[in-house]
């Protein structure tokens, strides 16, 4: 009896002016030292609250969509004070709060991470998902169900390759990569998804890997930060794989492999997605004649663009 009265006590909810802490005090409260940190927000999280309701809600073992609907449950003092700890090393270290935790989400899809792979943060995981693939007279590639073959360049940890072969169910997807620690994360998220069977991690130079294979679409997040940008990367970055910015002088090296190189990997009728962030202006400079089709999400502009097989040939 008295050892169940000892937990009950220690299970009490600290209080603030005589109201339990809840969810939404402490992301509130966390948001505010983050914003007075003055931290980089651009791995999963776009801003001071978003990061604070992820740090919270995954210490707190709550999915992300789930986060407001649980504003008002009560935070034990343990809990506070694993938050407040993780808080203090985000701070402390400028780490990405997915390497502290391990985890980020994509689309509401879990994926696990660390330091052997960049922080996926791909506007292509919200194109996939779009109405480019409807299979209505406005769309630009086949609906899902017609798509067989997808490649991925430049996988990372795997993310976009799952979320393809997610979207389409019928497809087997390659995912190439040059890096073998990034690998060994893809391996790990493959498997935690159940995606062996259609997943082909290839670790290679972009094409050379999948020599003589034909795919009705490629998908492309290749390294596109420019020698400036290099030398501006924030405290946050630094803690990535330099590889898997480093695009070159203007930015452009590996993109224009990916251009030259995939007509050959098109089937007809099939097309490339490629993200180059900031390169757009570079991007039509260096190929004046090409008509790209740029798309927009909820929070990208011009920095994915579409070309189909015929462009590319």
């Amino acid at each position: 009896m008295k050892a169940r009265k000892a937990r009950a006590r220690r299970r009490k909810l600290p209080k603030r002016g005589g109201q339990p802490i809840t969810v939404a005090d402490l992301i509130r409260s966390t948001a505010a030292q983050l914003k007075r940190a003055r931290l980089v927000f651009a791995h999963g999280t776009s801003d001071p609250v978003a990061e604070a309701a992820f740090l919270v809600g995954e210490t707190l073992r709550i999915h992300p969509d789930h986060v407001d609907a649980r504003a008002g449950m009560g935070v034990t003092g343990a809990q506070q004070k694993r938050i407040s700890a993780l808080v203090e090393r985000r701070i402390r270290t400028r780490k990405p709060a997915a390497y502290l935790l391990k985890r980020i989400y994509m689309l509401g899809v879990p994926f696990y991470i660390d330091g052997r792979a960049i922080v996926p943060r791909s506007y292509l995981g919200e194109i996939l998902d779009s109405e480019l693939f409807a299979g209505e007279s406005f769309s630009l590639l086949p609906e899902p169900g017609a798509v067989g073959r997808v490649l991925d360049l430049c996988t990372g940890s795997g993310c976009l390759a799952i979320l393809a072969a997610m979207r389409f169910p019928k497809a087997k997807v390659d995912a190439v990569e040059l890096s073998k620690n990034a690998l060994e994360v893809a391996k790990r998220n493959v498997a935690e998804h159940r995606l062996k069977n259609r997943i082909r991690l290839l670790r290679g130079d972009l094409f050379a890997p999948v020599e003589g294979e034909r795919y009705d679409l490629i998908v492309a997040n290749p390294p596109y930060v420019d020698d400036r940008g290099m030398a501006d990367l924030p405290p946050e970055c630094r803690h990535e794989p330099p590889m898997a910015f480093d695009g070159g002088g203007d930015g452009l090296v590996v993109i224009r492999r990916i251009l030259d190189e995939a007509g050959r990997h098109l089937k007809k009728g099939g097309g490339l997605l490629c993200e180059v962030g900031r390169c757009r202006p570079a991007l039509e400079r260096a190929y004046p004649d090409t008509r790209f089709l740029w798309l927009d999400t909820e929070e990208s502009n011009g920095e994915v663009f579409c070309l189909d097989a015929g462009q590319l040939r």
